[in-house]
């Protein structure tokens, strides 16, 4: 990694010793440019009637959904292959250090995992909610995490295939060119992460088409609620990148965060209904059936959740630093927002 290290030390702004040279792009060039990737991630879908939403034809269609998915990887390769030129030809990197700063190699399986540890934590009362009160820990058992991924469209759309090709191109894509631009990392922080979030909005047009029923204001606060949320998880998983310098990471974060939703903040926590055959209704409600718990409501089922959420975000907290800390990071960690305390930087 030394090879890396240097062109680190070279770019660096951080770096005491030595005058930086200018940068190779401008901040602006690389906002521009991740703008464009954006546009290339969703405008294609209303470009062909097999990916364009109308009143007859949902997103979850599994032919929308194949469609999209070879058009999104499509977009995700040429803008890595940009980005990768960028680095190259105008950054002068060496293919090593191209692919690190891609974020590609190393993979850092080991701060992956603490990534995944971290966010985990976040998530302490809907862990408990799902795999205790609502009892998923059989089917874990049985039949593994993301089981479903693999045998439904719409759950390998949302676990699989949109985290690993929206972090292929607003992670691995971009942070890239912010990080050779020079850029603060607070504006890499605050930039890419509103992309991300407004790269969302156009699920508004999508959602009036297949729910005319709902008024105009409430899709409206839907949609403003959405950017809000996307936004505030593409801050952190950039952060999560800055600080891994791992795809793979972010990936998982990613998917993870996916597959629990965002957490309950109020009222009883009760276990999900179920049908008679044992089914679990689907996030619409349209399953039928008659519908039943699965097991009688408790009133410690929701002091337990609420003391977890809270102290599994106090956890986070304290261990945000420690558990993302990696060999193979992007920046400093001093360089970071101050490093939480003063940590030694790593690895650059």
């Amino acid at each position: 990694m030394s090879a890396v290290g240097e062109m680190f030390r070279r770019l660096n702004p951080w770096h005491k010793d030595d005058v930086p040279l200018p940068p190779p792009i401008t901040t602006g060039t690389a906002s521009l440019l991740v703008v464009l990737y954006a546009l290339s991630y969703f405008v294609p879908f209303y470009l062909s009637p097999t990916t364009r939403p109308s009143p007859t034809l949902s997103r979850d269609a599994p032919s929308v959904i194949r469609a999209r998915i070879r058009s999104v990887a499509l977009s995700c390769l040429v803008c890595t292959a940009a980005t990768y030129t960028v680095l190259a030809r105008t950054a002068g990197a060496t293919p090593a250090e191209a692919l690190h700063l891609l974020g590609l190699w190393p993979p850092a399986p080991a701060a992956s995992l603490r990534a995944l540890l971290l966010t985990a934590l976040l998530f302490l009362g809907p862990l408990y909610s799902t795999l205790v009160v609502d009892g998923a820990w059989r089917d874990l058992l049985t039949r593994g995490p993301f089981a479903e991924a693999w045998t439904a469209w719409p759950a390998f759309r949302n676990l699989i295939a949109g985290p690993v090709t929206e972090e292929v191109l607003f992670r691995t894509a971009s942070i890239p060119l912010f990080v050779v631009a020079r850029a603060s990392p607070a504006q890499t922080l605050f930039l890419t992460p509103v992309l991300f979030g407004l790269a969302h909005v156009h699920h508004l047009y999508e959602f009036r088409l297949t729910h005319p029923q709902v008024p105009a204001a409430r899709a409206l606060l839907r949609s403003v609620f959405q950017l809000g949320y996307t936004t505030l998880f593409g801050g952190y998983a950039t952060f999560l990148f800055l600080r891994t310098g791992s795809l793979l990471a972010v990936c998982a974060v990613h998917a993870f965060c996916n597959c629990m939703g965002l957490p309950q903040v109020w009222g009883r926590v009760e276990p999900v209904p179920v049908l008679a055959g044992g089914d679990i209704p689907d996030t619409e409600g349209r399953n039928g059936g008659k519908r039943a718990l699965r097991g009688a409501p408790s009133i410690l089922w929701t002091v337990a959740y609420y003391v977890l959420l809270v102290s599994g975000a106090v956890l986070w907290w304290k261990n945000l630093w420690v558990l993302s800390e990696s060999e193979n990071a992007l920046l400093a960690t001093e360089a970071v927002w101050g490093g939480g305390g003063g940590q030694k930087g790593v690895g650059v």
